[in-house]
């Protein structure tokens, strides 16, 4: 299977185009089953994948343009792979999970055409190909939202689409531009990311291209003051969509840091640090404050998510290895945890079609096995230890602390904050009396939500107790990224800030 990560890209596609003379009785059965196959595909990838190369592996090199350096190239390396695993296992998870009945064939083969982008952006090596790819995922999510979403769906959607096409649109720009650079060197066009990491800019070219490049990432991730689009998008899209949102769809732009930022601009990256980690600590306590400031329980996720994800970003320019390996692999945990919240949420609403705090109280006592998935998801979101949150917010706050311990101090506070509006959360949401009448006929978790839930749950015990068979990939693959930019970087400060390791740097 020299070709897996084509069947990976294109079997959800073309599963998706067949799924249109699928009657609707049987579209949910095929929908889950063509969720498994690619879930399946991607563990055969992991199991074949060699965790001690930290190169691309499985690449598939085709021209397309020749005469504009335009190809189909695909690659995995230790950073995209298990995201590409997570996006096939949150996509599979979500489907099992759908409640809703209308139109369910156009929302299921929305999924699927969903899922097809989403596998493209994590493995393109080409400019083109994935901004195709990253363009292609705004399509579907668009119509899940204004299909399938709340009383204010259409302004949400348009809003996620506005947002998020302008600052690819910029991104464009950048690419054009970096192409334009090699045919200038190299006399020869090309748009392979790989040509383009052997590019030495100078850094007033890298500042310009970073920003271009930044802005495109930074609304999708997203970022201070970028994030007013994501609240809406999680409020009034359906669970589904809001479980994919979270849990891939906001990765892109954090996995486009690490795979154009750093390696093609290593001097304005540095350069950029204290910047973007002031942007950082505004996200986490910022949204923090306002999550717990909301009276409806997907609100407080939402502005949860945004939270998290300012860590996520903080260690992605810590420049070191704790730190860039531990914010991939929090990109892994977030989308576990957070789609795994937005799932829950979804099951109380389907039972009483409403989100907001004050409508219950007391459902420990009437949903137990609820109470209890959820309270453990809500350890795991402030990082509670031996939980797969611990493990990515420990390493980003250690591989920040040698560049500033202040700002690894007030980034800490995540995990207060996070307690407190989770906690709060928590505490009027389950415990206490139940004043609702409505409230005490709740159904609990039945065999379908249990099928999706459970899984994540042991998820984030295994990689919480122990995490190395995902790590150690990540972290050879981040150790030659750094290696890498080292090299490349032309200014002193930057040769200084990027190391292989916090504690190797401290010991010199």
């Amino acid at each position: 299977m020299d070709n897996i990560l084509s069947i990976l890209v294109f079997f959800p596609l073309i599963a998706g185009v067949l799924g249109f003379v699928v009657d609707k009785k049987s579209i949910r059965v095929y929908g889950i089953s063509v969720a498994i196959v690619e879930f399946l595909l991607s563990l055969w990838l992991w199991s074949s994948f060699d965790g001690n190369n930290p190169g691309m592996q499985f690449v598939e090199l085709v021209p397309l343009i020749p005469d504009f350096g335009i190809n189909y190239y695909l690659g995995v390396d230790g950073i995209s792979l298990f995201i590409v695993i997570m996006t096939a296992l949150m996509t599979l998870l979500g489907m099992i999970a759908i409640s809703i009945e209308r139109d369910i064939k156009n929302l299921i083969l929305s999924l699927l055409f969903l899922e097809m982008a989403m596998v493209g952006v994590f493995v393109s090596l080409d400019a083109i190909i994935f901004y195709l790819f990253w363009e292609f995922s705004l399509v579907p999510m668009l119509y899940i939202i204004g299909a399938w979403g709340g009383p204010l769906r259409i302004y949400a959607s348009i809003k996620f689409f506005l947002y998020t096409f302008t600052g690819s649109l910029i991104m464009l720009v950048g690419m054009l531009f970096m192409a334009y650079l090699y045919q200038s060197v190299s006399g020869v066009w090309s748009f392979s990311i790989t040509d383009w990491y052997a590019l030495v800019l100078p850094v007033n070219y890298q500042l310009w291209l970073f920003v271009a490049f930044f802005l495109g990432f930074a609304i999708k991730v997203p970022m201070f003051p970028f994030h007013t689009w994501l609240p809406y998008a999680h409020g009034q899209a359906p669970t589904i969509g809001s479980v994919i949102l979270a849990a891939v769809l906001l990765k892109m732009g954090t996995y486009g840091f690490v795979r154009f930022s750093l390696p093609l601009f290593p001097d304005a990256s540095v350069m950029m640090i204290m910047p973007i980690a002031t942007i950082s600590i505004i996200m986490i306590i910022y949204t923090a404050m306002v999550a717990y400031a909301q009276e409806d329980i997907k609100q407080v996720i939402a502005y949860s998510s945004v939270s998290h994800m300012g860590v996520i970003v903080l260690g992605t320019f810590a420049m070191n290895a704790e730190g860039v390996s531990g914010s991939i692999f929090l990109m892994l945990s977030h989308g576990i945890v957070s789609g795994a919240l937005f799932l829950l949420v979804g099951v109380i609403y389907d039972r009483r079609h409403t989100k907001l705090m004050s409508e219950f109280g007391g459902l420990a006592s009437v949903m137990p096995k609820f109470a209890v998935i959820f309270g453990f998801m809500l350890m795991a979101s402030v990082g509670l230890p031996l939980t797969i949150g611990f493990v990515g917010e420990f390493l980003v706050l250690l591989g920040f602390y040698h560049l500033s311990p202040i700002v690894t101090i007030l980034a800490g506070t995540t995990i207060i904050l996070g307690a407190v509006y989770m906690l709060t959360l928590y505490k009027r949401t389950f415990f206490g009396p139940v004043t609702n009448e409505e409230n005490k006929k709740l159904n609990d978790l039945d065999g379908k939500e249990m099928i999706a839930l459970v899984p994540l749950v042991l998820i984030v015990v295994w990689l919480g107790i122990y995490p190395k068979p995902v790590l150690e990939p990540i972290d050879n693959s981040v150790k030659s990224l750094l290696t890498f930019m080292e090299k490349k970087a032309q200014t002193p400060l930057a040769k200084e800030k990027i190391t292989l390791s916090q504690t190797s740097k401290e010991a010199e």
